[in-house]
Order: C-alpha cells, then structure tokens, then sequence
C-alpha cells in the first residue's frame, strides 16, 4: 500500500501519466480499495510467456474477484450504497474481462505498479537528486527528463508561432484579396465620364498605395516570420537528434549488452518499459515537428514569398523523415531472445517488440514478422545492406507472426511460440574451427506503414550469435563459443568478431558470473579460487594472484586445447564442474561444505594439520565432473604415521543413485568435516530417512533393496587394486560387500530368516 500512497502525491505531467494507467480494463476504484492486496501479490513470479503459469494467474485473478467482493459486501450505510453496487459491478467485469485470459491480468497490473514505482522514483531523484544510487543512474534519467521537458517548450513553442503565421498570413491574403478588388475597381472607371471618375480614382489609387505599402512590408514580415520558424526547427530538430542519440545509442545499446550478459548468467536486463516510455516521446515530439513542418509547407506553397525559406523547409523535411525512420528502425528489437544454443528439431521461441508501435498506431494494421536463420557472412552481408537475394542457413518452422497491440501496457510485439529449426546449412569452416564454433544468428524483419502510408518502413534486427548442435553431446563446447562471444563482444562490432585473446582477470568475471548464476548461488569463486583456475589453466604452480593479473588467455587455451595430460580443455572440465553442482551439490556448495577448487597437494597438506577422520571435498583434476573425498587417517602399514586417502570420483551418475550426504553419512571413518565440523552438523539434514519395515513389505514378503557405500581395510595401499594410478580408490573394487546385502534384502523375508530360526 506503500506505493500507493506515494503515487497519490504525484503532480503534473506525471499525476497524468498515472491517471491514464486507468480505465475500464482496469479501474482506479479498485487500485484505490485493494491497494493492499494489490501489492502483496507475487506477479513478478508468473512469466506471461509461459502458458503453463496460466493457472497461477488464474489464481490470482479469482483471489481479485474474492476481495472485491468482500469489500462491496462491507460497505455500510447511505455513502457505501452506491460504493457496494459500484465495486460489485467491477467484480463482475474484471471476471468477464479476464477470465478467458487470465495472463493479461497479470500483464495489466505488473504494467500498472512498475509504471507507478517508475514515476515515484523518478518524483523522488528530482526532489532529492542527491538520494539516488551511487551509480548515477537517476542523474541521467533525470537529464534525460529535462531534456523532454524542454523538448515540450519548444515544441509548444513553434506550435504558437505557427498559428500566429497562419493568422498573419491569412490576413494578408484578405488584405490582398482588397487590393485586386480596388485594382478591378479602377479598370472599371474607364468606362465612366472624367469628371466622375476622377475624384474615385484619386481615392481609390490612394487606398491602393497604402494598402501595397503594407503588403510589402507584411509580406517582408511574413518570410520574417517564416525564416525565424524554420530557424526554430531547425534548433528543435537537433536537440531531438541528440536526445534519440542518447535513448537509442547509449541507454538502448547499453540495454542490449546488459541483455546480452543475461545469457551468461548476468543480473536481468530491466529497464524496457522506461525505454520505450522515452521512445514514444521522441516519437510523438518529433511528429508533431514533422507536421508542423509540413502545415509550413503548405502554407509557402498557399502563399509564394521568394526567398531561402522553401530550401530550408526541404532540408528540415529531409532530416525529420530521417530521425524518424532512425528511431522506428532503431526500436525494432528483440525482447526475447532465441536460445543461443539451439539445437535442431526442438521448439524454441522468441518475442519481438516496437517500442514505437502504439504511439506511431502500426497495431492499426497489425505488421507480420518473418524469422530466418542466417549465417555470419550473410549477417555482415545484410548490415553492409548488401543484396542477400533473400538467402539463408536453414529452415525455421512457424517462423511468422503477427504483431499484438497490448492495450494494458501498450506494447506491441510478436510471441514466436512454436519455432523449431528443422535444417541447417554449414558453410566451410576455417582452420581449427569445430562446428560448435560456427555462429549463425536469427534474422527478425517486417514491413509496415505510418501516418496513412505517408511513410513505409521496412524493419529488421539480428538475435544474439547461435550456436546450432544436433546431439546434446555438443552443447559443452557450443556454450563455451555463446559464454565467450556474450563475454567479449564489442558493441557496433562487425558480425560476430570477438577478441582471440582476453585478459584473465576479464575471464574470471565472466566465469563467476555463470558459475554464480548456474548454481543460484551468492558463494562465487573467491581470490583462491580464480588462482586455482589461472593454475590450471596456464600450467603454473604460482600461488600470488598478482603474478596474473596481466596475463592474457587465448581462445585456444580456454577451449581448443585439452589440458596437459588431459584429454578435456580447460571449458570442459570447469562446465562439468558447474553441472554437477546444479544438479546435485547446490545446497552444499551454498553451506560451504564443498571447498572442490583444491589441487591434491593442497588437500594433503591442508588435512595432514588435522586430526585423524577429518574429511574435505574437492573437485577430481583427472575426470570431469568429478568429486573427491579426500581424508587424513593412519598408515595401516606403517605404524604412527599418517597419510591422506583420496576416494575414486563421484560424478552426477552416482549422485542419481544416492546422494552425497548419505554416501558420507555411511562412511563412519569420516567423522569432521574441514577444518573441525562434525559431518552430522553439516550433512544430517540432507540424509534420506532410513527405510522402515513398512506392513506393505510384510504382505509381500520383501524388505525394501538399500545400497550402502563403505570401504574395506586395505592392508596394503599402495600396491592394492583398489588405488587408480594416482592413488585414489575404485570403489568398483569394494563394493563386493555391498552388493551381498542388497542381494540379501531382496530375497523374501523366509529365506532371509529361516537359518536364523533354525
């Protein structure tokens, strides 16, 4: 309710801009009387482009209905008569309205309370500048704002001119409309006896004189007036060039990179309905210049004066149809991208959007959008706007759409729900290139009209850079070549150029993104991790993170070139890394039980200052998403000393069969876990309850099966056949044991008891 109170003491332009969020799809009376309930509602958690969430909105929706019809039903006395009957009717209406589509319920108040929040903030950093986020970001909203506003001056400003022009000139064509009639006055007095005619024409040649005096002087007034009107334009029209170049090339592109850095796992890109909130006032300021332009125009060619103002006017034509068609063309975009990796034959979607579609009316007659799927070269083909002959790189089924008019949020756009790649043609590939490093991208393209067909515009835009795979075996290295280009890219680039080397640093924060948002983790990689990592991936034994800040790592050693005695790059073995978390150690890596960046040597040395059956786990170098548990027990063959055990990996197919913290709660030598927690502190709660004898397995004469994981005695570790050639366990070597008894508790209950009872 907060909110809601803060959007009543909005003033001016932005109490208007609030007011106009209502209406009868959704009325202030019932913003107003559950403003409460409106706010505590989880909209932001229903994705409108997800059909399936449909069921959450409908949820919603009825709880609407719920509480209007509770309030109506509270209201008492003569004043809440009228009140009741009013918020009943709009219980029935919003069902009507939005029962067939409960989404654009959603989409209708996510729109309203983001735009009210948007305007009180904006209120706030005018009243306050200073109280803003230290990254500045209201100071140039506010700028931005305060150009509108004297966008709007001077708009409003040569509007008056205007009519003030047309007002003069109108009565000058009167004045001179006098003048021809006192002219055919005069010829007619030929006609008539001299002495009649000479005392008419001697007044009538003086009221002429006067009256071509000032229309010289008017018509001298009135290209004046032209002059400083055009000179008026000609200042308007700049400072609308300069606005859009800051909208549309810096806050837009600075959009599409935060978008772009989505894809690896940066924060969401936010911010649109602002953009467009400003697309469409650059659009509506600039044509109302363009018709008052064109209203000149028709006023100089009305009433001819010689002189520079019609070139002007063809010069200030020229460049208002240019920032116009610029700012259309610029604010075709993609709102939702295709997935960079896509893989054929599988569905996929996407969502363009007109930022100026509803102000410019394109939904009057709803433009078609086609998608086609193109290749590098033929993307720097189409930006060079070179003839492509309509080529492309395969086929996409259900590649058109119609644009959609929201009316709630006033956002045209096209829902691409269903697309699926059916083909893809390969070009020749260079050098050592694979074909995950092949990028293609999703070519958007429409055409449409504005103002009464006075100007047609054919739009396009590119999507991200795609990788396309046919097996699912590819989408490691597909999503390194997506991870590095999302990573690197310049903006304005040419398609798809990307730096061959980076700096480590510049990598580091790429891959702490990803891990932290694969994971949904706040625990990145620390200072010791990125130099584990630098370790790992230029061969150094260097423990000083200085030692790399300087250092540069091409694409090659991040993942064309397998480790050093490996036969993964280093992409790979970290990808395994982040897969295995997110499908199974989340929770532990977010508790800080998985310390996994550890070389081997770093484990002993670490866990040989501990006490015995003190335990940590790491990530295996050797297998890729692998984890170790590596620990500190006695030599059993040399008495007093002691020595750090490390098991064979666990990967995400062990985990499917049980998990890790039942596999470390069965290993009862593991007692601490590094430095000094008790295991049953840190693990406990993630252990599957143990099976009861249920009566169900009494009726059928079977216990439940249950696999238990333990580890016989060695007594001879190093020559025994349970150590790898690095001198980590197999467990298939010590699972003998273990299979006997779940062999055991799958036999009936008789013959599991009888020796006993005998």
């Amino acid at each position: 309710m907060a909110l809601w109170i803060q959007a009543q003491q909005l003033q001016g332009d932005a109490l208007h801009q609030m007011q106009s969020l209502y209406g009868q799809h959704f009325p202030i009376e019932v913003r107003h009387y559950l403003a409460q309930w409106l706010e505590a509602q989880p909209w932001d958690a229903i994705d409108l482009e997800n059909q399936q969430d449909e069921f959450k909105a409908k949820r919603l929706l009825d709880g609407l209905i719920q509480e209007l019809q509770r309030k109506a039903e509270h209201q008492m006395g003569e004043d809440g008569f009228l009140l009741k009957i009013k918020l009943g009717h709009y219980a029935t209406q919003l069902k009507s309205s939005y029962d067939p589509c409960p989404l654009e319920l959603v989409r209708c108040v996510k729109h309203i309370l983001y735009t009210e929040q948007r305007l009180v903030q904006e209120a706030s950093n005018a009243s306050s500048p200073g109280s803003g986020p230290v990254d500045g970001t209201p100071q140039r909203y506010q700028q931005i704002n305060q150009t509108f506003e004297e966008l709007r001056v001077m708009t409003h400003d040569t509007e008056n001119d205007l009519r003030k022009l047309q007002h003069s000139q109108e009565y000058f064509i009167i004045q001179y409309q006098e003048s021809l009639r006192i002219q055919a006055q005069l010829s007619s007095l030929a006609s008539i006896p001299p002495a009649e005619r000479v005392p008419r024409e001697s007044g009538l040649q003086s009221r002429k004189s006067t009256l071509e005096a000032w229309l010289t002087r008017e018509a001298n007034t009135l290209q004046k007036y032209r002059q400083e009107l055009a000179e008026k334009h000609q200042k308007t029209l700049a400072l609308l060039r300069k606005q859009q170049t800051v909208i549309v090339d810096d806050e837009l592109i600075q959009w599409k990179r935060r978008q772009q850095l989505t894809g690896n796992g940066g924060p969401s890109e936010g911010g649109l309905d602002i953009l467009q909130a400003w697309c469409e006032k650059l659009a509506d300021m600039i044509w109302q210049n363009r018709q008052q332009i064109r209203r000149v125009e028709h006023l100089t060619q009305q009433l001819p004066i010689p002189g520079p103002t019609e070139e002007l006017l063809t010069e200030l034509n020229a460049t208002v149809t240019d920032i116009i068609s610029a700012l259309v063309t610029s604010t075709f975009i993609i709102e939702k991208q295709p997935p960079q990796v896509l893989k054929t034959q599988t569905k996929f979607s996407a969502t363009v959007r007109l930022l100026v579609g509803g102000k410019l009316n394109v939904h009057m007659n709803p433009p078609q959008v086609k998608a086609t799927i193109v290749s590098e070269q033929q993307a720097k083909a189409l930006l060079k706007n070179e003839n492509t002959r309509n080529e492309s790189s395969g086929e996409i089924l259900n590649n058109s759409c119609v644009m959609e008019y929201h009316q709630t949020t006033g956002t045209l756009s096209a829902h691409f729900r269903t697309m699926s790649l059916k083909r893809i043609k390969r070009s020749d590939r260079r050098g050592a290139e694979s074909v995950t490093e092949e990028k293609f991208t999703v070519l958007f393209e429409s055409q449409f009209s504005v103002g009464g067909n006075e100007l047609v515009f054919h739009v396009k835009t590119l999507s991200l850079p795609v990788v396309v795979i046919v097996h699912g075996s590819q989408d490691n290295n597909a999503t390194a070549t997506v991870l590095w280009d999302n990573a690197f890219s310049e903006p304005g680039r040419v398609p798809f150029v990307v730096p061959d080397k980076v700096l480590w640093p510049q990598l580091c924060e790429a891959l702490n993104m990803k891990y932290k948002s694969e994971v949904h983790s706040d625990r990145g990689l620390s200072e010791d991790i990125l130099v584990f990592l630098a370790q790992k991936a230029f061969s150094s034994s260097s423990n000083n993170p200085e030692d790399y800040c300087n250092m540069t790592i091409t694409w090659s050693q991040f993942n064309r070139e397998s480790l050093p005695g490996r036969n993964f790059t280093f992409w790979q073995w970290f990808d395994g890394v982040i897969e295995l978390m997110k499908k199974h150690l989340k929770s532990h890596w977010n508790d800080g039980a998985i310390l996994g960046f550890l070389n081997k040597q770093q484990a002993q040395d670490m866990l040989m200052s501990k006490p015995n059956s003190t335990f940590l786990l790491r990530f295996s170098d050797s297998e890729i998403g692998g984890i170790t548990i590596a620990w500190v027990a006695e030599n059993p063959n040399k008495a007093g000393e002691r020595m750090v055990w490390n098991l064979m990996p666990f990967t995400t197919k062990d985990f499917s069969i049980r998990s890790l913290a039942d596999r470390i709660s069965d290993l009862n030598h593991l007692l601490f876990l590094y430095p000094n927690q008790p295991k049953e502190e840190v693990f406990s709660r993630y252990c599957t309850p143990p099976n009861c004898i249920s009566e169900e397995h009494l009726v059928c004469d079977y216990f439940p099966p249950m696999l238990l994981l333990f580890i016989s005695t060695i007594t001879n570790p190093v020559n025994d056949s349970m150590l790898d050639t690095e001198g980590e366990f197999d467990l298939e070597e010590t699972m003998d044991m273990a299979r006997q008894v779940e062999e055991f508790l799958r036999q009936p209950m008789e013959t599991q008891w009888s020796g006993q009872q005998s």
